[in-house]
């Protein structure tokens, strides 16, 4: 069964290549720009998995990701932040948030890939 993983990014190019290496995997993706877009897309259900950018217009990523915390249905799904705040403290911040893991910006193939497989190979209970 393939995956489903919600990009929540709002740069366009960014949300395009993760969404690209994402299907080349295999996934289902739905991407989309803001925490009110995730949110609605959320009522069709949870995903396996949230790539969640932390530095979203509006209502961030750390907020987003607290608030998906709490709602039942997200509060056990992985979330990876995915940022370009890279200074000393960023990692700790965007876990005492609720996030599952971190990843820097830019995007590389690689690591987003190992990541994502690492997070749901721990959900359904693979080593």
């Amino acid at each position: 069964m393939s995956a489903k993983i919600l990009v929540v990014e709002d740069n366009p190019q960014n949300r395009k290549l993760a969404t690209v290496i994402l299907q080349d995997r295999g996934y289902e993706v739905v991407g989309v720009a803001d925490s009110e877009s995730a949110e609605a897309a959320l009522a069709d259900g949870p995903p396996d998995l949230i790539l969640m950018d932390l530095g979203l217009p509006g209502m961030d990523g750390y907020s987003l990701t607290r608030k998906l915390r709490t709602r039942p249905g997200t509060e056990a799904v992985p979330i990876v932040a995915v940022s370009s705040f890279a200074m000393p403290g960023d990692r700790e911040k965007a876990v005492a948030a609720g996030c599952t893991s971190y990843l820097t910006k830019p995007i590389r193939r690689a690591v987003l890939v190992e990541e994502v497989e690492a997070q749901l190979a721990r959900v359904r209970g693979s080593p």
